[in-house]
């Protein structure tokens, strides 16, 4: 972190062009860290070298450090996708071991200064970050704006990862009078999958989707070919159903992120998430070195079923594992904003 002497500054991008001009180094330096900004600004830059115009009420804005040369130190990004506003998202170059207030207070105060600058404060309905770094800002934005924000958090959350070197092989079991597929979706299965996905933001308060809002979803990810599903066919029954989804939609030169892993109610407690996972990853090691997804602490069974897969730091021995981090999200006061969904 920078020392109290050294000269600390804040730059704003409405281009991610321009942005992944100046920073995508310190993108690249740790890509599963960033894996909620940094997939976003290459999607937005592909869009923008398409001869699209930058979305607009998009923003970006870096805090840099200059010893001499110009460091990213956090990264805020503001943005939207097809689905709707993304909260504030926020994040470090530091090892998150080696923040603390004292560290932290001056690039985060800039950083909320000049997003209140930069958007109307009801944008601003939730922000999502390590842990430190997301109490930090609410409480300065709250401090800055007269907006509340909500004491018990949305998410609280690990960040894992899984290597080839982490992931655990295991043969598919074989259960007698049910065979399974597990494979790309395809446009056949979009209204079933819009029906999980109807059922994955049915427990993601307060991120709820309508049936036209889960259909669109569903729509999305068949169309960029981001979902998997686990077909099961139990003996006797007439057709397949599709037991788990596996999306993974938000992807970068090494890193790829599993972003949705929902099972219908029907088939809990058979392996289905854990066997879907498994060959997700298998899939995405063809072309990346790292998988990332995030883990609620609230969620055990889920821990357990990625710690099997793979996953580090979920083993519940304790142990710190480097990269491994807790991250918040804390919405404001909802009178004030104008909620957006992820």
């Amino acid at each position: 972190m920078p020392s109290v002497a050294q000269k600390v500054s804040t730059k704003s991008y409405l281009s991610a062009t321009e942005l992944l001009h100046d920073v995508q180094s310190a993108f690249e330096s740790n890509e599963a860290n960033f894996n909620v900004i940094y997939p976003h600004a290459l999607k937005c830059r592909a869009a923008e070298q398409a001869g699209q115009a930058p979305k607009p009420g998009q923003v970006w804005i870096v805090c840099f450090s200059y010893d001499p040369e110009p460091c990213a130190l956090f990264i805020l990004s503001c943005t939207t996708t097809e689905m709707g506003k993304y909260p504030i998202f926020i994040t470090t170059t530091c090892p998150t071991e080696r923040l603390s207030p004292n560290s932290i207070h001056h690039p985060v105060s800039l950083l909320a200064k000049e997003l209140y600058r930069a958007v109307p404060v009801p944008r601003v309905y939730s922000v999502f970050a390590p842990d430190a770094i997301a109490q930090h800002f609410a409480r300065l934005w709250t401090g800055l704006t007269g907006v509340g924000h909500i004491p018990n958090p949305y998410y609280a959350a690990k960040l894992s990862f899984c290597t080839t070197g982490t992931f655990r092989y295991r043969r598919e079991t074989v259960v007698q009078g049910v065979t399974y597929e597990l494979c790309p979706a395809v446009a056949s299965d979009i209204e079933k999958i819009a029906q999980l996905c109807y059922g994955f933001a049915s427990e993601s308060d307060p991120f709820f989707l309508d049936h036209a809002g889960a259909l669109r979803e569903a729509t999305l990810l068949v169309g960029q070919n981001k979902v998997w599903v686990h077909r099961i066919r139990r003996q006797g029954e007439d057709r397949s159903a599709i037991a788990s989804i596996v999306a993974f939609t938000r992807n970068s030169g090494k890193v790829a992120t599993i972003t949705k892993v929902y099972t219908n109610p029907d088939y809990r407690r058979a392996g289905c998430a854990e066997r879907l996972v498994r060959r997700v990853c298998k899939y995405l090691f063809m072309t990346k070195e790292k998988v990332a997804l995030y883990v609620a602490h609230n969620n055990p069974a889920a821990s357990k079923v990625y710690h099997r897969v793979g996953f580090a730091g979920l083993g519940g021995d304790g142990v710190p594992v480097n990269g491994v981090d807790a991250w918040t999200e804390i919405g404001f006061d909802r009178d004030v904003i104008d909620l957006g969904h992820w």
